[in-house]
């Protein structure tokens, strides 16, 4: 009955853990680029962007299919960022030790 009381209190603190660890990772901010930097995206810590920078010498009417195409090569690289991050703070949170399918909060 013990073993089962503190296993139930370590999971609550898991769970609690893993609240701020959320809270966190919403809160935080990932730059991508491509083109050598002449392309920025800002994406937060759930995927989200919220933010785009071009450099003016991208802004011709004929290279309109360049620049939208850095634009997704560089959300690509933020979003892959962000993945890194959460997995490296759920390693660091569960000990390195995999959680089963459907207990990772983070959708991985």
């Amino acid at each position: 009955m013990k073993n089962l009381m503190g296993m139930m209190k370590q999971a609550q603190e898991m769970q609690g853990r893993m609240a701020e660890l959320q809270e966190e990772l919403a809160q935080a901010i990932v730059e991508g680029q491509s083109g050598g930097g002449m392309v920025l995206v800002t994406l937060n810590g759930k995927g989200e962007m919220i933010g785009v920078k071009l450099d003016p010498s991208l802004m011709k009417p004929d290279e309109a299919e360049i620049v939208e195409d850095l634009v997704v090569a560089a959300h690509n690289d933020a979003k892959a960022k962000v993945e890194t991050m959460m997995q490296d703070k759920m390693k660091a949170l569960t000990g390195g030790l995999p959680l089963p399918p459907g207990m990772n909060p983070f959708g991985s």
